[in-house]
């Protein structure tokens, strides 16, 4: 079975937990959804034959759909061998500014902003990803002489998997996503962190705060219902304590390393959350 892994470093990857998400998946399921994928440690693990993947950033979705794509494919990489050679803290911010001028930047080619989402994400600050309210990327230079953006061979194997397989890409509200998942789907929630102090939670221009997780939990009752397979994966807080009381809850380490601040990184404890 081919296996690819994530192109990109996303806040959250499940890769360091993954050995503990296996031990709650259901046995058998039929099609697999994931409405916030990021960077996609998940699906690539399970590489599921039938697939729905929505993430609500577009532009982390663009990415995917160019992977997809043979011809877009192959130019994304020639782009990003471009960024690879023009490489230096000045390029960086030429890159990253490009989305301040709206009109000009929805004119970009669908593969030239693929590429520089991939190339912001390797040679920004520790991998963050991270707009403002004007949904501007305004994350610092990783201060990197070098950045390899990809590999060849990974990506070789993404676009195998997102063609020989039943793989659907969106990306709109999580809640839209799952509308046609039905009795034996497996669903899979990996939302933005609740905290019960402050977190970041910035992957798109609106956040992702208390009322989206309680949004969240109706949508996860409303899949139970539905009698799908559901898991979540979250803070150990109050909040969502609060919220699954109801639900099967195992608690989990997880080391995290994206964090502005570097006191903040470290082991946390997460939960996953399932109705199974």
């Amino acid at each position: 079975m081919l296996k690819g892994k994530p192109f990109v470093k996303w806040a959250g990857g499940k890769r360091q937990v993954m050995a503990e998400i296996k031990k709650y998946l259901p046995e058998k399921y039929n099609t697999y959804y994931e409405p916030f994928v990021g960077g996609g440690a998940v699906f690539f693990e399970l590489a599921p034959k039938k697939a729905v993947l929505n993430d609500y950033n577009k532009e982390l979705m663009n990415v995917f759909e160019c992977i997809k794509d043979e011809a877009k494919f192959e130019k994304m990489c020639n782009e990003l061998n471009h960024h690879e050679a023009n490489h230096s803290e000045e390029y960086y911010y030429e890159i990253r500014d490009k989305d301040r001028d709206k009109s000009k930047f929805n004119k970009l080619a669908d593969y030239k902003r693929a590429a520089r989402t991939i190339y912001l994400n390797k040679a920004c600050f520790n991998g963050l990803y991270r707009v403002n309210s004007k949904n501007e990327f305004n994350v610092p230079f990783g201060k990197k002489n070098k950045v390899n953006t990809y590999e060849g061979q990974n990506l070789g194997i993404v676009h195998c998997i997102l063609n020989f397989n039943d793989i659907e890409l969106m990306s709109c509200d999580f809640e839209e996503t799952v509308k046609k998942a039905k009795k034996g789907d497996f669903v899979y929630l990996d939302p933005p962190y609740d905290s019960d102090t402050t977190t970041f939670n910035d992957y798109t221009e609106n956040g992702f705060g208390k009322e989206e997780q309680k949004r969240l939990y109706e949508v996860f009752k409303d899949l139970d219902k539905r009698e799908c397979y559901v898991m979540l994966s979250n803070h150990n807080t109050k909040l969502i304590n609060e919220l699954y009381k109801d639900y099967n809850k195992h608690v989990i380490k997880a080391q995290r390393n994206i964090n502005a601040n570097g006191k903040k990184r470290g082991k946390i404890e997460e939960v996953i959350i399932t109705n199974y």
